[in-house]
């Protein structure tokens, strides 16, 4: 299996330590962007849902694709970041992101289809990017603080998911969205007009992001950025319990289903928010009015990882990662079986319990695994897929018993949480 070897930074002359903080805030800037794009598609799904007449289970293609690229592409991004290494391959990345960008502005005039195609390309440059970059922050500093840094960025890819549905709110959903009643009561003309216009919405703020990304592309391109080698021998070293191969690992296959679960979780309530919040027994706002709201879903992520960047120095990550899915699951109960605004906001705050959870399996799946570190990455990255099964599970629940019921889907998620968080509560301390 191809993949990328482990990564270690170059040794710098004494005093340079003061050396990781450019590159974390360089790096950091990259957790930002694909927050912003991933968060986007919760403003896409309900937006081209109602645009062509979609089914929950179909409007959910868009997770599949967007997700589905993390499976696909994870191993040949490993190996591409192998051969280039992980500074060209950020390029790389953005350079495949910004075309999958640019894709939607013949995709406005093609079809659902091709829209889809496009959220495959776009998402295949940002899984080049985890891959590059998740490990990169591991190596830069202390071990036993990983979880605690990785935590930091990932702050700011919930930053970028807090931003995201707002400014779509504003560019994408902010003219009058016709019902399916009012739509057919317009001649036939007139109603291939309106979708063609709705569809165009999504023109401007994607070729805005293409832009974005070429512009990030050259900066990286022209970046220094300390060199980070292969050290599988010396990585070799730096754990006790070798292994034969990186499934001899059990933390790291069970913490692979974690982020699969986790992910899927996560990803398939932000798809559901704003259909959940125009619901008549809930709040009955409309999609632009709800895509507002989901900001508060990704900015609980990002207050709760600032948090956890200083509290975990201090908690055992487990206990807190056992801790957070327990509320979780409470949350969505209280959403699952309420009404009104208890229930928006039971379901909204789910996002401050999510915050520390993806950076805390990521590290403790890769703890100790010493030259298969940079293959664990890989595996981890592959996991992501679950963004793309666990909402089309939902989507089938949505579709036959209705959307509130549907959130007992990342429910059943969260219970494996909790398991893996309290099986591995002591690991840093073996």
């Amino acid at each position: 299996m191809q993949h990328v070897s482990t990564a270690k930074a170059v040794p710098q002359a004494p005093g340079a330590h003061q050396g990781h903080t450019g590159p974390l805030i360089v790096i950091t800037i990259l957790f930002f962007m694909w927050g912003f794009l991933t968060s986007l598609n919760d403003v896409l799904i309900p937006h081209l849902k109602s645009v062509y007449e979609l089914s929950y289970v179909k409007a959910m293609l868009v997770q599949l694709c967007f997700f589905g690229a993390y499976l696909v592409v994870s191993l040949p991004a490993g190996f591409l970041i192998k051969k280039i290494g992980y500074q060209k391959g950020v390029v790389a990345g953005l350079a495949i992101a910004a075309t999958g960008c640019a894709m939607f502005y013949p995709a406005a005039n093609a079809g659902y289809a091709l829209f889809l195609l496009s959220l495959f390309v776009l998402a295949a440059g940002i899984t080049v990017l985890q891959v590059a970059a998740n490990p990169y922050v591991t190596v830069l500093g202390d071990p036993a603080t990983a979880s605690s840094r990785l935590t930091l960025t990932q702050a700011f890819n919930s930053l970028g998911a807090t931003v995201a549905p707002y400014l779509g709110a504003l560019l994408i959903l902010s003219s009058t969205v016709l019902s399916l009643d009012d739509l057919k009561k317009l001649p036939a003309a007139e109603q291939v007009a309106y979708r063609a216009h709705e569809a165009a919405t999504v023109q401007l703020p994607y070729l805005m992001m293409a832009a974005l990304l070429v512009a990030l592309a050259l900066f990286f391109a022209m970046a220094r950025l300390p060199a980070i080698a292969d050290s599988d021998d010396a990585a070799a070293a730096d754990h006790s319990d070798d292994k034969a191969s990186v499934t001899g690992y059990r933390h790291l296959v069970l913490g692979a289903l974690g982020i699969f679960l986790y992910v899927g979780a996560e990803v398939s309530i932000g798809s559901f928010l704003i259909n959940f919040m125009g619901e008549k027994n809930i709040a009955a706002f409309s999609a632009d009015t709800a895509a507002k709201y989901v900001t508060i879903y990704g900015g609980g992520a990002m207050i709760g990882r600032f948090i956890g960047f200083a509290a975990m120095r201090y908690i055992s990550p487990g206990k807190a990662l056992a801790f957070n899915a327990a509320c979780s699951i409470a949350l969505i109960m209280v959403a699952v079986f309420g009404s009104g605004m208890t229930a928006m906001w039971a379901i909204l705050l789910v996002g401050l319990c999510n915050s520390i959870m993806f950076p805390t399996i990521f590290s403790m799946a890769l703890h100790k695994l010493g030259k298969f570190t940079g293959q664990g990455s890989s595996i981890l990255c592959m996991a992501i897929v679950g963004g793309a099964v666990v909402p089309l599970a939902q989507s089938v629940l949505a579709d036959a018993f209705g959307v509130q019921l549907s959130f007992l889907v990342p429910a059943a998620c969260y219970l494996f949480v909790i398991y893996y968080g309290l099986k591995y509560a002591k690991m840093y301390q073996d």
